[in-house]
């Protein structure tokens, strides 16, 4: 009796894990979704309008694509409901305009390009999006559901490329998923520390119901059996794809999480920052992220400012507080230091020209960029995970009535006065062949008018460009960051030009780095978004050559051609009087 009853349970047991997996299998295949939801298949609607809806309720002004077939219907959906389509002549120009409308408009910038080779086309521009930390949504085409992995055309695993560089990845499996999915991705790549994020749409969920039902009809299905589960599985997965795919959803905006440093954080730095005789606030990108300005705040603090990456402008042309030269002895000097989204990486020397007796206060969204380096070269005093705009406006507040003892900012200023003065008298001087490229600048910067916006991309040229050129107000000057990526400027002077159509955007080239986008002045013509370009052309990839030639006794590689400069012909003749000089001028209208 004992061994019919281990029996019974044994088979007791298997019919329970049978009927699991008949459960799960139906789950998987939607069955059960099918019961209370129906398929519209008379309906001409399209996944790409669901895509459209969801972005236009985000506010998404502009999509910058490079057409193909897997993603025609999210294209003309967002037309439809008043999203501008941008088209690029490249994949990656499409994600540096994405990215260059995020950091300007405080929105997620979106990008569309199809399946294969337009993603990984795309793979330098995400990953420089993820070093600056730009919002951005990345969307790309894909091979049908049932066809990936089995050899279509321009099928690859898509998601294993992209989730070493996204903070998001997802593939669309039903249409039903469309809105949450996309709703979840522009909430994610604003949250936190924010950056790209990535969903790839196979084209069946894109494309209305009459069409694709015929790319699963089976021609010559086989006999017998097999033949009819083949049948009812393709017939099956068509019908849970379109599933409850038109009912109403929500497609608001979800809560983005920001965070903020506490009331005892904020505290202590307060009494550190109010014993201060020497403090200095350097500023990184992260300092510009919405929804805290500190423009005001920096300034009732008085405390001499170095600014850095996009924080470049961010107190205009000429305040007092603000130190453009001999950033290195003033650290030295510094008794506290505020790190404000600012990263000891290579451009502090890993941490290294931080003076190890100055109280160190660093605030950093992300928890590895807040103590990168910490380990080796230095210590923060006080160390916030935290929105550093928000942190620098409850730091002003609570130190309201109180400035830094002025003669502090003033000996900097008379540092920065007496370098920039080295800077000019160098600038002046004459040169035997061609123009003097600081000259050029300091010549630019004369001509900008004040709403001008300043994309920067190149070595050398930009370089200099960057202690010669004053951006004249808070999101005013745009470069790649950290990754130090060529090829930015077709880019992100598109997205400027859309974002601020009332300002001139200036693109300062390399001549190396101008053979990236050069392409993309068909796409500012087209699109009638102006811009001027001044390539600083010495013929040669001079930042590489000044090491390699001493080192390695060859300049193999380095050299390039003093290649002729052209005019579009609505260029203002004026501009060209005003400057005074044969500099590169290029125009789309």
């Amino acid at each position: 009796m004992e061994s019919f009853g281990a029996i019974g349970a044994v088979l007791g047991c298997s019919a329970g894990i049978v009927v699991c997996g008949l459960v799960c299998a139906a789950y998987r295949l939607g069955l059960f979704y099918q019961l209370f939801h129906k398929t519209e298949t008379k309906s001409p609607r399209h996944g790409g309008e669901s895509v459209a809806e969801v972005l236009r309720a985000h506010g998404v002004k502009y999509v910058f694509t490079l057409v193909g077939g897997h993603i025609s219907p999210i294209l003309v959906a967002c037309e439809k409901v008043g999203i501008r389509i941008v088209d690029t002549r490249h994949e990656a120009t499409a994600v540096f305009a994405a990215d260059a409308v995020a950091r300007l408009s405080g929105t997620v910038g979106v990008a569309a390009v199809t399946a294969g080779p337009g993603l990984t086309n795309t793979v330098t521009a995400v990953k420089n999006a993820q070093m600056a930390e730009s919002p951005l949504l990345l969307i790309g085409g894909a091979a049908g559901t049932l066809l990936q992995g089995r050899g279509a055309l321009q099928d690859i695993d898509q998601m294993s490329l992209f989730k070493p560089l996204c903070k998001f990845c997802a593939s669309i499996r039903t249409i039903r998923e469309i809105v949450p999915t996309v709703r979840k991705a522009l909430a994610i790549a604003q949250s936190g520390t924010p950056g790209p994020v990535f969903i790839e749409f196979p084209i069946d969920t894109l494309y209305p119901f009459h069409l694709v039902s015929k790319e699963f009809g089976v021609k010559n299905p086989p006999k017998g059996l097999m033949g009819k589960i083949v049948t009812w599985y393709l017939n099956n997965h068509l019908m849970n794809l379109f599933a409850g795919a038109w009912e109403t959803r929500d497609v608001s905006p979800l809560p983005v999480n920001i965070p903020q440093a506490t009331d005892d954080q904020v505290q202590r730095c307060i009494e550190l920052v109010s014993r201060a005789k020497k403090p200095v606030i350097l500023l990184g990108s992260q300092a510009t992220l919405p929804p805290t300005p500190v423009n005001d705040a920096l300034e009732d603090l008085g405390i001499p400012c170095f600014l850095g990456g996009m924080s470049r402008g961010m107190l205009g042309k000429d305040s007092p507080i603000h130190i453009r030269q001999n950033r290195r002895d003033a650290l030295k000097e510094a008794d506290v230091v505020v790190l404000a989204g600012t990263v000891c990486d290579f451009r502090l020397s890993y941490g290294r020209v931080l003076n190890r007796r100055s109280k160190v206060i660093a605030v950093n969204r992300d928890k590895t960029q807040l103590l990168k380096n910490s380990d080796m070269f230095w210590k923060p005093t006080i160390a916030i995970q935290g929105d550093a705009g928000s942190f620098l406006v409850r730091l002003s507040k609570g130190l309201k009535g109180h400035r830094c003892p002025e003669e502090w900012p003033q000996s900097l200023k008379v540092g920065d006065v007496t370098k920039e003065n080295t800077n000019r008298a160098k600038a002046d001087e004459k040169t035997e062949h061609h123009l003097n490229p600081l000259k050029v600048l300091h010549c630019v910067d004369e001509l900008m008018s004040e709403d001008s916006i300043i994309v920067a991309d190149g070595g050398d040229f930009v370089g200099s460009a960057a202690y010669i050129m004053r951006p004249r107000g808070p999101m005013r000057w745009l470069d790649p960051g950290a990754f130090g990526t060529l090829g930015v400027g077709g880019g992100f002077a598109l997205g400027a030009k859309l974002c601020r159509p009332e300002s001139e955007v200036w693109i300062v080239y390399g001549d190396g780095s101008l053979g990236y986008s050069v392409a993309e002045f068909d796409t500012f013509t087209r699109h009638k978004t102006p811009v001027i370009a001044v390539v600083g052309n010495d013929a040669c990839w001079s930042q590489i050559s000044r090491e390699q030639v001493p080192i390695l006794g060859s300049n193999v590689a380095c050299g390039l051609a003093f290649t002729g400069t052209f005019f579009s012909q609505d260029i203002k003749s004026d501009t060209l009087n005003r400057i005074g000089l044969s500099l590169c001028l290029i125009s789309g209208m």
